[in-house]
């Protein structure tokens, strides 16, 4: 039998891969579908004026069948540090730009630039699947950084966990999975440690557009040597619908783009064109209409907070973004919960042990105590029946 690399075979399966076979071969009827509140990822196709540029640049760009600049397309970078700029009050040049193929494969070249096996990062729990996976597959350790109830991650706390082998602070926010905003001094705080510590501070805003709060969701790029510290993440996935055209950025000092450079190089050369593409097209075009859809997210989080306000047996952690994060009623650890949805209640949706230790890995017993509902893809009243369904199960 060929080798298997150990820190791959000692890593966890795709979560969401995982959820899916719960349900293959099942019939859940009619009467009552399968609401699926498992992944975070848009289901409508993109805007039709879009797909249309991205049609017209298939058949009329013959360029875009070519590979392209490693870091990403010029136009693309220059447009993102423009409005990157503006919208965070803040310097970010395009040579600070790179665009690569999805958020995903962001994060993977810039972590891959920081650390190598026996060094150490600093996550908050409960974490993004995704990133502690490629950490196993790395050799990385993952330092637990625990949040209590309102799942918002101490500085403080995380100053004690920074030791001489720690290389960075990864922080998502909006929160996947729990849909927690950090509060803007909370991140300055951690840009502030990750300066005095001399490590980086990775801050995934993969969700950023749909905010709750108007304004930029932080300050950090007002420092004018933010690149000394700060790393930061971006997907197109989820504002323009881009999920299968693979686009993401990621923003750090040109020094370090210049290594991110060979990791893409050796991956996957570029991120797609057309996806690119797209992705400048709605820059450009699509303000209005991306302000419409971050508030029907906001409306159905509204919608979904006042679901579980009638269900007191169930606790609402945080709600923001794409995510609801709920403490659920039984004496079941989360994954048999989870299991016991599909079956009772016909929902699907992500236990807590996915995305943090359980007791027996040292965890708090919060995994256990834990659903995450992707949200975004059900309206309100998908959102009001998911409540009813909920009301029902019992153990």
């Amino acid at each position: 039998m060929q080798p298997i690399n150990p820190r791959y075979a000692a890593t966890s399966p795709p979560p969401v891969m995982e959820a899916r076979r719960w349900i293959a071969g099942k019939d859940f009827g009619p009467d009552r579908p399968l609401i699926n509140l498992s992944q975070a990822a848009p289901v409508d196709p993109p805007p039709y004026a879009l797909r249309q540029a991205m049609a017209d640049a298939l058949l009329n760009q013959p360029e875009s069948h070519l590979y392209g600049p490693v870091l990403g397309m010029p136009e693309l970078r220059d447009e993102l540090a423009a409005q990157w700029s503006a919208g965070y009050g803040g310097t970010v040049r395009a040579d600070q730009v790179a665009v690569t193929a999805g958020c995903n494969q962001a994060f993977t070249a810039v972590l891959s630039t920081l650390a190598g096996a026996g060094d150490q990062v600093i996550i908050p729990t409960p974490y993004y699947f995704n990133h502690k996976m490629w950490l196993d597959m790395e050799g990385v350790e993952a330092a637990y950084l625990p949040t209590g109830d309102d799942l918002i991650p101490d500085p403080g706390q995380a100053a004690r966990l920074v030791t001489d082998r720690t290389r960075a602070i990864i922080l998502v926010s909006p929160n996947n999975p729990c849909g927690a905003e950090y509060p803007p001094q909370v991140l300055r705080a951690f840009y502030d440690l990750a300066k005095a510590r001399g490590i980086a501070l990775i801050l995934d805003e993969t969700y950023r557009d749909f905010h709750s709060r108007a304004g930029a969701p932080h300050d950090l790029f007002s420092d004018p040597d933010w690149d000394e510290v700060l790393i930061h993440l971006y997907s197109f996935s989820k504002a323009y619908r881009l999920t299968g055209h693979r686009v993401g950025a990621a923003m750090a000092s040109p020094t370090r783009l210049a290594e991110v450079e060979k990791f893409l190089d050796t991956v996957a050369i570029c991120a797609p064109q057309i996806g690119q593409i797209g992705a400048l097209w709605g820059m450009r075009h699509l303000g209005d209409w991306l302000a419409g859809e971050r508030l029907e997210i906001l409306r159905r989080r509204d919608a979904l907070v006042a679901g579980f306000a009638r269900l007191p047996d169930w606790q609402l952690l945080g709600c923001g973004a794409y995510f609801a994060y709920v403490r659920h009623p039984f004496d079941l650890p989360s994954d048999a919960v989870a299991k016991m949805l599909v079956e009772k209640a016909h929902l699907l949706v992500l236990p807590g042990t996915m995305f943090g230790p359980t007791r027996d890995q040292g965890g708090s017993g919060q995994a256990e105590a834990t659903l995450r509902i992707a949200f975004a893809n059900a309206d309100s009243a998908g959102l009001a029946d998911v409540v009813t369904r909920l009301n029902a199960v019992h153990a």
